[in-house]
């Protein structure tokens, strides 16, 4: 790859990246139980980079918009919540843009986005049991962590994956002659 493509991408990477901080400012609370459960739609911007670039670029527009929005809003969970989006957000764009990157169609960016839904419930669960509660000192055993999972985690997580999945098969044809301006595929 010649550098003036690596620069290009790179470039492109960033916007998205920046995009992706932009609408991390616009967090939505769904399940009134669990307030700190919260939907933005930061993860389409690395989706859109993961279909254009591959998994590895999608998983750093993840990564980037997390530091990134550290550094422009800081943290009002030390750190955690963006640990959390993190994880969250590459679960479902890597299994996603890893699909659709082996033939591009219509047909494997559904089957893509179908797998990174339940990668993403997956992670949400694991992550949330294993990371993200104790790091936040929530302790729920038994009754009380399943009703979590199935109250909580895993309708925000399905709602969340859909949101992103319809926006993007809305939006990513229509930028894609934009975003492959200057890079030949």
């Amino acid at each position: 790859m010649n550098r003036n493509k690596k620069l290009n991408i790179s470039i492109k990477i960033g916007i998205l990246s920046a995009i992706g901080v932009i609408l991390m400012l616009f967090q939505i609370p769904v399940v009134p139980a669990f307030p700190w459960l919260q939907i933005d739609l930061s993860d389409i911007p690395a989706l859109i980079g993961g279909f254009a670039f591959g998994p590895l670029a999608g998983v750093i527009i993840e990564a980037l918009k997390n530091i990134l929005h550290i550094l422009v809003s800081g943290s009002s969970t030390g750190g955690i919540g963006e640990i959390a989006n993190f994880l969250i957000g590459a679960s479902f764009v890597w299994p996603a843009s890893y699909i659709y990157n082996r033939e591009k169609t219509k047909k494997n960016a559904i089957i893509g986005m179908i797998v990174g839904t339940i990668s993403i419930i997956i992670m949400g669960i694991l992550a949330n049991i294993y990371i993200l509660l104790p790091l936040f000192h929530i302790s729920f055993k038994g009754k009380a962590l399943l009703t979590y999972i199935l109250v909580g985690i895993i309708p925000m997580n399905l709602l969340k994956s859909v949101l992103i999945s319809v926006i993007t098969l809305i939006l990513y044809n229509k930028l894609a002659v934009a975003i492959f301006k200057g890079v030949k595929r």
